[in-house]
């Protein structure tokens, strides 16, 4: 599987908001990181992703299918988790293991088992007695159990605590560690996708800002400090943008090895994801 995932000039307009001609690729066996704040088109992408809508312009291709959302068989090896629990509240663990098992050909039962035993998920307790991190890892353990090649994940590690969270992310690099599995979630927790996204891709106003490998990315860029005279003696050129306070300034510099050759008397700190969102929400282009 070269790419699970391959999204071209993908465009939906809803008037007050349009999802501008989105790019990018998620290779096979790798994690992508989908960033941006609330707002920025995130969700929209899924939806068209999963053929829940239907977009204006562009290509979606899963999986090696050019079906919205798939036919049946590609349907059949995704495995999808949105940011709400899907499961009625009345419903118990194993009650969710029997329906789902009639849903998917591959469905396996001994793995779903191993898995609420590995989550520490109570079998008989209904969902509406599960916690939000409870009813998360029962959700990831339901699109796992199908054995899919690719996980799709709508801020699913919001609102969880750190423990839930780093449980999770593990069995994301568990998940992939074959090139025929593949893995996109969503998320405005930078810190997460700092510790397993293998590609990332900012979304800002329903435009990609940037997309490309995380280590890459993050290399590329520096975070400056420096005085405001400083600055002003910069080629603009380095810069994408800046934030000023009173006594001192900020800018997010492009091409860092290059700009602390020329400029070697500034200091020039590591970024973040972040950073790269923050800077780009908030800052002031030159």
């Amino acid at each position: 599987m070269k790419h699970a995932i391959e999204i071209t000039g993908l465009t939906k307009d809803y008037g007050s908001f349009k999802l501008d001609r989105v790019s990018f690729a998620v290779p096979g066996g790798s994690i992508m990181g989908l960033i941006g704040e609330n707002g920025a088109g995130k969700s929209t992408v899924i939806k068209c992703i999963l053929g829940l809508i239907r977009h204006d312009e562009g290509r979606i291709r899963l999986l090696e299918s050019d079906v919205p959302g798939g036919d049946r068989a590609v349907r059949e090896q995704l495995g999808v988790v949105l940011d709400e629990s899907t499961f009625h509240d009345a419903l118990r663990a194993v009650d969710v293991g029997t329906i789902l098992a009639k849903l998917y050909k591959s469905w396996d039962s001994a793995l779903f088992s191993r898995y609420l035993h590995q989550f520490d998920l109570p079998r008989n307790k209904t969902v509406k007695e599960f916690s939000r991190g409870m009813k998360m890892k029962l959700s990831i353990a339901a699109a796992l159990s199908h054995r899919p090649r690719l996980l799709v994940l709508d801020e699913a590690t919001s609102g969880l605590d750190p423990v839930v969270r780093s449980e999770i992310l593990d069995e994301f690099l568990s998940f992939i560690q074959d090139e025929e599995h593949a893995v996109l979630v969503s998320s405005h927790i930078t810190s997460d996708l700092e510790k397993v996204a293998d590609y990332v891709t900012y979304l800002h106003r329903g435009k990609v800002t940037l997309t490309g490998e995380r280590d890459a990315l993050l290399q590329h860029h520096g975070r400056l400090s420096c005085t405001k005279a400083d600055l002003a003696a910069v080629d603009p050129e380095y810069l994408v943008s800046t934030r000023s306070s009173q006594f001192s300034c900020e800018a997010l510099v492009r091409n860092k090895r290059e700009f602390c050759t020329r400029y070697s008397h500034l200091t020039v700190d590591p970024v973040t994801l972040e950073d790269l969102m923050v800077f780009t929400a908030k800052g002031e282009r030159p």
